[in-house]
């Protein structure tokens, strides 16, 4: 393996290594599937690739995360590591979507069960989850399919179900979602996973979610990025760090 301090992008690929094992440690991903890919110029992204020593998300180094651009031709020599089946999902979502710099790709288990059980992902609830509560009510569409992204024709078909929204279910799948950074786009998938688990839990307990009053959503506060995003990057990074999987 290269020395990783050479590596360009540097500061970039640990971050994105950071957040795969927050994906991995929050159970929205599990072993090796899963990747998040990043906007670092025109037409060029770093994604999280795979090594014949490949070790799952929760195991992931800076080393992992290859440079390529959006059609997924390598732009930096070649250390052994393959590019993501699925990278036409990215780079076809970060070449038509000028608003994302960051594409996460997850199989959370409880928003599996919810599309496969048919069950709308409603802004069901208001303060006890704010950003949450906001992504659902942007709408959460569903993308019918569930083979995988790996072909231009495939993504683009994606991106007409996902339009402008923030993130897409991708049934009998996963999840894509999109945002302006890592940060911002690891703690949607999350409050994602969170939408999708209570209205599970609603469903199992005989119920069935409703969405909150029109009124009640707009009341409900615009806490920020430094608060939504910043703040919960720093907590589920602390609770890697805890665990001790913060260090290469």
């Amino acid at each position: 393996m290269s020395n990783g301090a050479a590596l360009e992008f540097r500061a970039e690929r640990e971050k994105i290594a950071l957040a795969c094992r927050i994906m991995a440690m929050e159970g929205i991903v599990e072993a090796t599937l899963g990747h998040i890919s990043m906007r670092v110029g025109k037409d060029l992204m770093l994604i999280r690739s795979r090594g014949p020593e490949d070790s799952g998300l929760f195991f992931a180094t800076p080393e992992e995360i290859c440079l390529f651009d959006f059609s997924g031709n390598r732009k930096e020599a070649d250390r052994g590591f393959a590019k993501p089946v699925e990278l036409p999902l990215h780079g076809e979502t970060l070449r038509n979507r000028p608003d994302a710099n960051v594409v996460l790709h997850a199989h959370p288990p409880a928003v599996l069960l919810a599309a496969l059980s048919g069950l709308d992902l409603l802004p069901s609830f208001g303060a006890f989850n704010i950003p949450a509560a906001l992504l659902a009510a942007d709408g959460i569409p569903v993308f019918p399919r569930s083979v995988l992204i790996s072909s231009i024709e495939v993504a683009q078909d994606m991106l007409a179900s996902l339009g402008d929204h923030k993130a897409c279910v991708l049934k009998g799948h996963g999840i894509t979602v999109i945002g302006e950074s890592v940060e911002q786009t690891l703690i949607r998938a999350l409050n994602l996973n969170t939408i999708a688990g209570i209205a599970l839990e609603v469903a199992q307990a005989g119920g069935r979610t409703e969405a909150v009053p029109e009124e009640d959503l707009a009341a409900l506060p615009d806490l920020g990025s430094n608060f939504n995003d910043v703040g919960g990057w720093r907590y589920y990074l602390a609770k890697l760090r805890r665990a001790g999987f913060d260090k290469w």
